[in-house]
């Protein structure tokens, strides 16, 4: 058990620079005090003594602001940064490496027993505000982007962000920590479609040169239109012809 508390010590300096020491991390760090009794409460609670894990995992919430089910399962160096509001449910299963953000919930979609809640795999990134519901899979590796609400499984290494979650296209490996499970391409239908009108914007101005130019050769004066072709008059051409 010790050697398992040491690692979680370790995963804080390995996932938070702005830890600097071992005191600090044991006393200041809820979402470390929070692992601390998880362990503690799932022992009681595979021990059958269900109420007193229920109880030590509610002191737990009372002090951290996280909320972890006795029953949960949980893995080797599991961290959780900043934590207010973390939510993990009963049947939630979490492999080792993971990290979660605060905010994030791994919850459960269903009143009827049995498995409820999610399964992340190894390595697995939640960043802060993400909605896991039901007991779908999260691959090992996999990043879910802040503030994102997963309700498919998502294949292991890839990086999911979006209301409801979507895998994004152009996620490339980096090597490191990525700590809140973003990409360049976040799926923004908006931007999506201004980046389009803006291309379709710049083949118009060329087209718009290349007649200009022609006009030219055909001895039109055309330098005050070619000046003013950011305000582009679909009628103008008519008018230079006249």
């Amino acid at each position: 058990m010790f050697k398992a508390i040491k690692e979680d010590i370790d995963s804080v300096f390995d996932r938070d620079p702005a830890a600097r020491n071992v005191f600090e991390v044991i006393t200041c760090y809820p979402g470390f005090h929070a692992r601390l009794l998880h362990r503690i409460s799932h022992r009681l609670w595979l021990w059958r003594l269900k109420w007193l894990a229920r109880f030590i995992g509610f002191i737990s919430r009372w002090f951290t602001g996280i909320e972890i089910h006795p029953g949960a399962t949980i893995g080797k160096r599991f961290f959780i940064d900043h934590g207010m509001g973390v939510v993990i449910g009963e049947t939630a299963e979490i492999g080792d490496d993971v990290t979660l953000y605060h905010g994030v919930t791994l919850g459960g979609t269903s009143w009827k027993e049995g498995k409820r809640h999610p399964t992340l795999g190894n390595g697995v990134v939640v960043g802060a505000g993400a909605k896991i519901l039901g007991p779908l899979v999260i691959g090992d590796n996999a990043k879910i982007g802040s503030n994102a609400v997963v309700v498919k499984d998502v294949p292991a290494g890839v990086t999911a962000a979006g209301i409801p979650a979507r895998i994004l296209d152009d996620v490339k490996k980096q090597a490191g920590f990525n700590p809140y499970g973003l990409s360049t391409d976040q799926n923004d239908p908006v931007a999506k479609a201004l980046h389009g009108l803006i291309g379709h914007s710049v083949i118009i101005d060329k087209r718009i040169e290349l007649i200009l130019q022609h006009l030219e050769k055909l001895g039109l004066n055309v330098e005050d239109e070619r000046a003013t072709a950011d305000k582009f008059d679909p009628n103008y051409l008519n008018k230079i012809v006249d």
